[in-house]
């Protein structure tokens, strides 16, 4: 009977984890180029920049914005439905907030009055975004409207601390993160009241990155000395540990699906892994729920749209760096589809 068991036990544990996402490789971005990924929509539109320029990543290719004729840099941060894009770009004096339309151009988002530079970094199904105002009173979080029209969010500390809003949701409630003497914290900006979200016991900083539909938070906590270890903030508050991969001290939450399906990235005791964690099945890695994948690794998993369409990030499964002890492997950039 106990050798029976142990056949079984032994079996169950060597069944392979069920394929759940089809990978689609978008693009091969070269390293040291400014290459930034950051959102990505139902459609599978991802907002993104190479080589100082802002660009959507399509399952047709790479589409440039249509920068001002005066900027040599410009990033897209955020993406809804719509195919409406945030973020920023240089002018010959500071960064400034921009919303775009896929390749139509890019609009430049007014910053507070008495400012010179803001940046944009999400925006929902409204057409409300939020970012950072940045100037003589310091860097103060902000929500445009549809209209453009600005408006700076409240303080959680006295007048001062820096605060920087980094993602809405479609119900207009706002994340992202406030100074504190004791370093940053994350914030929730909820019915014109904005909540120090905490982080977890023995944990002195967090950072609130990503919200979905219900109010769930993504995010991370960590102090100076230790670690950050991904977070999940229930819409009441409450804060979860969602751990690391097998052999791993530290990971990261940067995105959530409105299915409550958290990614982000972990160490591993062989290099740091893209992961996906569900309450059910806890923290995964996203390399053993591919249909198939040969040749790379998914490094970290970027982010989730609502209906947990997830772009990654991954390298060429080669060994690591080269004869010089360089690391120049390119960054391949996929976008994984859940399985029907």
């Amino acid at each position: 009977m106990c050798a029976t068991l142990l056949l079984l036990l032994s079996v169950a544990s060597a069944t392979p984890v069920a394929a759940q996402y089809v990978p689609i490789e978008l693009v091969t971005l070269p390293q040291g180029t400014s290459n930034v990924v950051r959102a990505v929509n139902d459609g599978g539109e991802v907002a993104a920049a190479t080589s100082g320029r802002a660009v959507l990543l399509t399952r047709t290719g790479l589409q440039l914005f249509q920068d001002p004729a005066a900027t040599d840099y410009s990033v897209a941060l955020g993406i809804n439905a719509a195919g409406e894009t945030v973020g920023f770009f240089n002018t010959t004096s500071a960064v400034r907030a921009f919303r775009g339309l896929r390749t139509a151009g890019i609009v430049p988002l007014t910053p507070l009055v008495g400012d010179s530079a803001s940046q944009a970094f999400a925006i929902n199904a409204a057409g409300q975004a939020v970012g950072f105002s940045s100037g003589p009173a310091g860097v103060r979080a902000v929500l445009w409207s549809r209209s453009g029209t600005v408006q700076e969010l409240p303080v959680l500390l006295p007048a001062g601390a820096a605060t920087r809003a980094l993602a809405i949701n479609d119900a207009g409630d706002v994340v992202g993160v406030s100074d504190a003497p004791n370093g940053a914290r994350a914030v929730r900006w909820q019915g014109g009241v904005v909540q120090d979200l905490g982080a977890l016991p023995g944990h002195s900083t967090s950072q609130a990155v990503a919200i979905n539909r219900k109010g769930e938070i993504a995010g991370s906590s960590g102090d100076a000395d230790g670690p950050r270890r991904a977070v999940l903030w229930m819409a009441d508050g409450t804060i979860r540990d969602l751990g690391t991969l097998p052999g791993g001290t530290r990971s990261r939450a940067l995105g959530i699906s409105d299915r409550t399906e958290v990614v982000g990235s972990s160490d591993t005791g062989h290099g740091t892994h893209a992961f996906r964690w569900t309450a059910g099945s806890g923290m995964q890695d996203l390399n053993d729920l591919l249909t198939s994948r040969t040749g790379f690794v998914l490094t970290e998993a970027v982010a989730s749209s609502p209906q947990g369409v997830i772009v990654a990030l991954g390298e060429d499964d080669d060994g690591g760096a080269d004869a010089h002890g360089h690391d120049e492997r390119p960054i391949r950039v996929f976008l994984l589809v859940p399985t029907p």
